[in-house]
């Protein structure tokens, strides 16, 4: 039986979030609303700030709450964290003030995963301490996110291996103590077991960053958070290697899978924030003399977005109850491709009805639906465009299909009439026969 009930003390835990997360956190992102400003360490008010609010939510027992206990985290699983993490989801400083900010929060997995025990105590424990940062260098800017097509090497030399190549999109790399590097170790193997995995520190010699990418209308010349990365004869230790050589694929889709099932999770705040704002904007607004949440466009506007958003919001607890039982692993793949299509097409619906309602004021740069767009356009490319996610879809929903031959198909209604004529017996004048009586 499907259960998403939560106990009586979590309840108490999820109400302190709340109010937390409405009078602290949120004015983080008033004062320094960039998107990357939640890892940038230079901000001395701001880390200061942030410090003080992660010691509150280490007292709470609410740190890293995305993480089962064996891999370092409480353990509440993946329902409670839902509760947690939309709540998150209304800001951009949220998950780095709770310690389960992307790309860290992926890094910690599948360092607790597949790491060795010297490379938990370096990376993974100052991670779960909230002491560093790291970045994902997987994408290339001709390959994408298709490791069929990466370039990207790590050729073995002795006790070695050389990294040669280019990365697009990693994240935050220019904040991070150290990075995961994805590269070719192997090209002569099948397509999904000729990458290894890497951890590296930022600081090594042959890490170059070729841009510091930002996104939309940042500065070209500024410094975005998505940097464009070189590897020009990076040398790093065979003990770099994260898990075993040739599985950097495997890895990647178990650290992608939750990645993603966290994103659908924090965006269902994002949509509940931009329906209040409907609401609140409906509410206050008069156009000819008359509230415009008296016309019924604006009604329907607002219905739209929160039966979308309430559909949504049940497809993820799905997925997170299933990502809480063990032995449902096809389950659990198929829900978080569904979720994954559905994350993007669903906040982008909502949160454009949300920017239209404001008018003009929604998109000046004296509202925050710019980011929100953002997020949006981010979610319908982050760990696999939307398109691959429905041709999975669709493939497993094929599978279930029969194959008939000839023109008619098996619900063609005159052989199923014929066909159940013939089983019980019958003929086309005897069912329609009618008691006299």
């Amino acid at each position: 039986m499907i259960d998403f009930d939560i106990d009586a003390d979590f309840v108490e835990k999820i109400e302190w979030t709340r109010d937390f997360v409405d009078k602290k956190v949120s004015k983080l992102d008033a004062l320094w609303p960039n998107p990357a400003a939640p890892h940038d360490r230079s901000l001395v008010e701001a880390r200061k700030l942030l410090e003080s609010m992660q010691q509150e939510v280490k007292a709470q027992g609410l740190w890293a709450c995305h993480l089962d206990r064996e891999l370092g985290g409480p353990g509440y699983g993946q329902v409670k964290y839902l509760h947690i993490s939309e709540i998150l989801g209304r800001t951009n400083w949220g998950s780095v003030v709770f310690g389960c900010q992307a790309p860290d929060s992926g890094n910690s997995e599948i360092i607790a995963r597949y790491g060795t025990a010297e490379q938990k105590r370096r990376y993974l424990q100052p991670l779960l301490d909230g002491t560093a940062y790291s970045a994902f260098s997987m994408t290339e800017p001709e390959g994408g996110a298709d490791p069929r097509f990466f370039t990207c090497s790590a050729v073995q030399d002795g006790e070695e291996y050389v990294i040669n190549g280019e990365k697009w999109f990693s994240s935050h790399a220019n904040y991070a103590d150290f990075i995961i590097i994805m590269a070719v170790t192997d090209p002569q193997n099948p397509p999904y077991e000729r990458a290894s995995m890497f951890i590296v520190p930022t600081a090594t010699a042959g890490v170059e960053f070729v841009r510091e990418t930002g996104v939309f209308t940042e500065p070209i010349d500024g410094r975005g958070g998505h940097p464009y990365m070189r590897y020009r004869n990076l040398r790093v230790p065979a003990s770099a290697m994260l898990g075993e050589r040739g599985k950097g694929f495997e890895i990647a889709q178990s650290r992608l899978g939750g990645g993603r099932i966290h994103h659908a999770m924090r965006t269902i705040g994002l949509c509940r924030k931009a329906i209040d704002m409907m609401i609140d904007r409906a509410l206050s607004r008069r156009t000819g003399g008359v509230p415009i949440d008296q016309k019924q466009s604006v009604q329907f506007e607002i219905a739209d977005a929160e039966i979308a958003l309430r559909q949504f919001r049940l497809l993820v607890l799905h997925c997170a109850w299933l990502a809480d039982r063990h032995g449902r692993e096809k389950e659990l793949r198929d829900a978080i491709s569904v979720v994954k299509v559905a994350t993007a097409e669903v906040a982008e619906k909502i949160i454009w009805r949300a920017m239209h309602l404001h008018g003009s004021l929604g998109v000046s740069n004296e509202m925050p639906f710019g980011h929100m767009l953002f997020m949006t356009a981010m979610l319908g490319l982050a760990d696999g465009p939307t398109e691959v996610h429905k041709v999975s879809v669709a493939k497993r929903a094929l599978r279930r299909g029969r194959k008939h031959e000839g023109f008619f198909p098996p619900d063609h209604l005159p052989t199923l009439r014929a066909q159940a004529l013939a089983q019980f017996g019958l003929d086309a004048a005897s069912i329609d026969k009618r008691s006299t009586a």
